[in-house]
């Protein structure tokens, strides 16, 4: 059969990169290869096809033998997938108030999960066990949601990391109030990068229940995973997914993008770019007068405060977004495909527009 023709049409100019969002970046070529070699005839769907089946030989070599990988869509559905099967209907999570289950998924683990939030400002979007108890009380008291899990961000939402020792000492303290640790791990990989150190090192190895696995800012289509490391912890993982409709029927081109990040080192050779891209943008910033970096560069993300207007004209000239615009605090986020002349570019136009 000849392929037919498509007249499918660029629509957007491929040079132009901007800071916005590691979301903003396309699929790696290697990626779209490996789509491409599991296309073609037909193979079982929902999950049974070879592509799935060897991924959990993969997600175990990185996380340990009781690892079991469930495929889903997107960040938000991991995040909501993976909470649901540590709680109850009358649970609760605890979280870092920046964290993305709270501020960026609209809703959706309360309105789509039926669960209950229970925040606590932190300084640099990290949790200790001190700042878990403000909100681990009241398992007893039925007036009160009982708080079950506590979910951590690995890269967080400021661009800081948990070191190993940190986050076992999250999860000594929760399970010994009977309270699960699970980690959205969006961008696992920068962490792993940054750190030098396995995936394992920071989530099974340190007592870490359940994780969601990001692959779509690292260089995915479209494609994460809930990954239970504990299996005694979670309860009816297969229904949830589909009940919250992040079950693929043509699942093998979900797992394959994840096969094609994970078999080798790509995961870590586009995460480790990434974050030497940000180096490299923070270490212009700081010569910058009248520029702040606000938090330590750990990952791929650098927070910065400018005066409001030079923010608005260099939006004119890439594309990124405030995180707090009243105080004049930006993110500037950098990507797999994030080039030295991308950032050199972008550092002479922030030179300038601070000039003016």
């Amino acid at each position: 059969m000849n392929p037919a023709k498509t007249d499918a049409r660029r629509h957007h100019d491929p040079e132009v990169r901007g800071f916005a969002s590691d979301n903003y970046a396309g699929v790696h070529p290697e990626v779209l290869a490996a789509i491409a070699v599991a296309n073609g005839g037909h193979d079982v769907a929902y999950g049974e096809d070879a592509y799935t089946q060897n991924l959990q030989r993969i997600v175990r070599s990185h996380f340990g033998a009781t690892a079991e990988a469930f495929p889903v869509f997107n960040g938000t559905g991991a995040n909501v997938v993976a909470l649901q099967a540590v709680t109850d209907r009358w649970g609760a999570v605890i979280c870092a108030e920046s964290a993305h289950i709270n501020v960026d998924e609209g809703g959706a683990p309360e309105r789509m999960g039926g669960l209950k939030l229970l925040t606590v400002p932190t300084p640099d979007g990290k949790l200790t066990p001190e700042l878990i108890d403000r909100q681990a009380w009241g398992w007893e008291d039925e007036h009160r949601a009982m708080p079950q899990v506590v979910s951590i961000t690995q890269s967080t939402e400021l661009g800081t990391l948990y070191t190993p020792g940190e986050i076992r000492a999250i999860c000594e303290h929760a399970h010994a109030r009977g309270m699960r640790v699970h980690v959205d791990g969006s961008r696992i990989a920068n962490a792993a990068a940054s750190l030098d150190v396995p995936l394992r090192t920071f989530t099974n190895a340190v007592g870490v229940d359940l994780l969601s696995l990001g692959g779509t800012k690292n260089g995915a289509l479209g494609a994460e995973a809930v990954v239970v490391l504990n299996q005694d912890a979670v309860r009816h993982m297969k229904h949830l997914r589909k009940m919250s409709m992040q079950l693929a029927s043509k699942m093998r081109f979900v797992s394959v993008q994840l096969e094609a990040l994970l078999a080798k080192d790509l995961w870590l050779r586009n995460a480790r770019h990434a974050n030497e891209m940000a180096q490299r943008l923070a270490e212009g910033v700081r010569a910058v007068h009248g520029v702040d970096i606000l938090h330590p560069v750990q990952a791929n993300g650098v927070f910065a405060r400018l005066p409001h207007d030079v923010s608005v004209r260099l939006q004119e000239r890439f594309r990124f977004y405030f995180w707090d615009e009243a105080a004049g605090v930006v993110r500037w986020m950098c990507a797999f495909d994030t080039t030295e002349d991308d950032v050199d570019a972008f550092l002479a136009a922030l030179k300038e527009e601070m000039a003016r």
